[in-house]
């Protein structure tokens, strides 16, 4: 079938992109779902630093690649054999398929799905091969989803059914953003009653973090503390239910620290201040993506002198098909208001200018909306 999609033709174009426009909204031939696999009409995508990082370098892809891994979407067609996922249903589309066999998925979702990966790395599907064409020549899928785009043909260890009452952009922003930092907190740090909760950097991701803590916060009276170098952003911190926010700068001279820091910045500043903010016996989560060459600076005696950890959390070390369900039921008690994240809704052909807002740190989720 013939759809609508933005194309990143050439990775690290010089900014701003929508002078230099990287992406390009064409026409493409989409594939029939195989079995196994799904097709999806696209109701919203989210626009995510992973996105970013693959327009200005700092993630290498094979391109052609059709962006978009955050989204949320109808079920049009499922193909042959056997499928638990009918027609018309609503979906969460999550950029890390898990096969549920590999040692990866063992794991519990502390280590990625193997097969998963591969398929990622490769800009393929899971179960193989693409399904992207233009002008004849394949283009790559990003992430298993590529969802800046009308429909998506997507492999079912891809997609989390949600129920219709869940909205589109809610449904999507789960797909990534929450899973990322509130699995930071629920399936990586999991802190006690009494420990402190600080998010260093307020994207997307940290701010979902925040929605998350405060949700935690009910009962218990714990703080959640906001760090970011943009005014506004720990405004918006402090409306989603953070007690306290300061700038970095404010952290070092104050001396605040707290036992759970969850780094979601993707910066090697950010990292070393959440290091420097975790208190004794604390734990720091990283789950941003800076460049694969970024270095960061931690003293090993203060780990051991001071019994503190730091982990390592990606996609929250989330299980989509177990976290997404619980986030829902946070969300429908009102503990978690998702649809505030959403910053501004886009068309597909503002894509190149969301991404220098995303890049300028003014943005918390932008999402792409179709017809």
């Amino acid at each position: 079938m013939r759809i609508r999609g933005a194309v990143l033709e050439r990775i690290g174009a010089p900014a701003p992109f929508a002078e230099s426009k990287p992406i390009v909204v064409s026409e493409l031939d989409l594939g029939e779902p195989g079995p196994g696999e799904l097709l999806v009409k696209i109701e919203a995508a989210g626009l995510c630093h992973s996105d970013l990082s693959v327009v200005d370098g700092n993630r290498v892809r094979p391109v052609p690649m059709l962006l978009g891994h955050e989204a949320a979407g109808r079920v049009e067609a499922v193909g042959p054999g056997e499928s638990d996922i009918a027609v018309g249903q609503r979906v969460v589309m999550t950029f890390l398929p898990r096969c549920g066999e590999c040692a990866g998925c063992a794991t519990e979702g502390r280590t990625p799905c193997l097969p998963g990966s591969m398929a990622n790395n490769a800009g393929e599907l899971m179960s193989g091969g693409r399904r992207l064409l233009r002008d004849g020549e394949p283009v790559h899928h990003h992430l298993g989803v590529s969802a800046f785009a009308t429909h998506a043909v997507v492999d079912r260890h891809s997609v989390v059914p949600v129920d219709d009452d869940v909205p589109p952009d809610v449904a999507a922003v789960l797909g990534c953003a929450v899973l990322t930092g509130g699995g930071a907190l629920l399936n990586s740090a999991k802190p006690g009653p009494a420990d402190r909760i600080m998010v260093v950097g307020l994207g997307g991701v940290g701010m979902a973090a925040v929605l998350v803590a405060a949700a935690l916060r009910e009962g218990t009276g714990r703080a959640v503390i906001a760090v970011d170098t943009v005014p506004e952003k720990l405004q918006a911190a402090m409306e989603l239910g953070a007690t306290a926010s300061y700038t970095p700068a404010d952290l070092a001279e104050q001396g605040i620290q707290a036992e759970v820091v969850i780094e979601a910045a993707g910066n090697i500043r950010a990292f070393e201040t959440a290091v420097a903010a975790t208190a004794v016996g604390g734990t720091t989560v990283t789950v941003g993506l800076p460049a694969p060459d970024a270095m960061a600076s931690v003293s090993p005696l203060g780990l051991v002198a001071q019994g503190r950890s730091i982990i390592g959390s990606y996609l929250g070390s989330a299980v989509p098909a177990r976290d997404i369900p619980e986030y829902v039921r946070m969300w429908r008690e009102g503990k978690l208001p998702v649809e505030r994240l959403v910053s501004a809704r886009i068309k597909l052909e503002e894509i190149n200018a969301g991404m220098d807002e995303l890049a300028a740190g003014l943005a918390l989720r932008q999402v792409v909306v179709f017809d």
